[in-house]
């Protein structure tokens, strides 16, 4: 009977042990849910909302990133529209400015074609002139004012005295240049006083080239140039003669003064004539004409004797030398 009552005690503890170990096990299982699983899954959650934020941001500088790229390329573009703009004006300037080129250049033909037309016609009017009017046209050609204009080189011999300076040199000054007029172009032209002295000393002995300038030249250094003189056209006539004179030559020339002071008119025209001297068809070296001013003949008249006496003088040398002596009446 005693060995039942061993068995059921055995069972009854087996039973304990088991009960006891399910408590236990339930006991740990809420220890792990209380404990590390909500630990667990809130730093998961932060991790994943950290993550979220760093791809957010990375997703905010891509689109700032593009929307540079895409400033830079509208501007790129833009630069590139007004460089092409630029470009084109550019070679539409050039192109019209070939076209004007070519204009000037097929104009300046067609003035140049004008030119030598109106030569030809010219020269065939000058023959066909010659033909009817005879010996008479060249005459007549070559007569301006009186005083025929066929030279080609001229020198001016002037009376630089006091008297011409102070009274004349205005009308003197004019009258140059209406003697200029008359020669549009000459080889060479010279200036010198009566005394012989030139009026450019870097020209001595040489032909002033005939260029508007220099003709502008020679009219500003005018109006002020006043070396001294005699009152005599000697020495300025011999000296132009003997220096310039030469067999190729058509020279004149223009003896400017008021007065002759010198002591005898009959030994200056001798002189001349033995300088000048004609050759065998009588042709002088050089034509001689005279422009006598009335500046002696505003005074008294006791003093108009020089004045008389230069009008002599050079309308003998310019008879005996084939020119013209003009004696002006009164200053204009």
């Amino acid at each position: 009977m005693a060995r039942p009552r061993r068995e059921v005690a055995d069972s009854g503890l087996a039973f304990l042990d088991v009960v006891s170990c399910g408590f236990g096990a339930i006991i740990l299982l809420l220890i792990i849910t209380k404990t590390v699983a909500p630990q667990d899954t809130t730093a998961s959650a932060e991790g994943l909302r950290g993550d979220a934020q760093i791809l957010q941001n990375a997703v905010l500088e891509a689109q700032a990133a593009r929307e540079r790229l895409a400033a830079e390329r509208d501007a790129l573009e833009r630069t590139v529209a007004e460089r092409r703009a630029q470009l084109a004006a550019q070679e539409a300037a050039q192109a019209a400015l070939r076209e004007k080129s070519q204009r000037a250049v097929e104009t300046l033909a067609e003035a140049e074609e004008r030119g030598r037309a109106l030569a030809e016609a010219k020269q065939s009017l000058s023959e066909t002139l010659q033909r009817l009017l005879g010996q008479n046209y060249r005459a007549r050609n070559d007569l301006v004012g009186g005083i025929p204009a066929d030279s080609e080189y001229i020198i001016f011999i002037i009376d630089t005295s006091g008297s011409m300076f102070n009274y004349a040199w205005d009308m003197m000054t004019r009258k140059l240049l209406e003697t200029l007029e008359v020669y549009p172009e000459v080889k060479g032209i010279q200036v010198m006083n009566d005394m012989g002295e030139y009026m450019f000393s870097s020209y001595a002995g040489q032909w002033i080239p005939d260029t508007p300038g220099r003709r502008a030249i020679i009219t500003d250094r005018l109006r002020s140039w006043s070396p001294f003189s005699n009152s005599s056209p000697v020495e300025g006539i011999t000296r132009a003669i003997n220096t310039f004179w030469a067999p190729d030559r058509k020279i004149s020339l223009y003896v400017f003064g008021d007065e002759f002071t010198g002591p005898s008119i009959e030994a200056v025209i001798d002189t001349v004539d033995r300088i000048n001297r004609a050759d065998a068809s009588g042709q002088r070296r050089v034509r001689i004409h005279g422009v006598g001013f009335p500046v002696q003949f505003a005074a008294p008249p006791q003093y108009q004797n020089t004045g008389e006496r230069f009008a002599s003088l050079m309308r003998e040398l310019a008879r005996r030398n084939g020119g013209t002596f003009v004696g002006l009446e009164r200053f204009r």
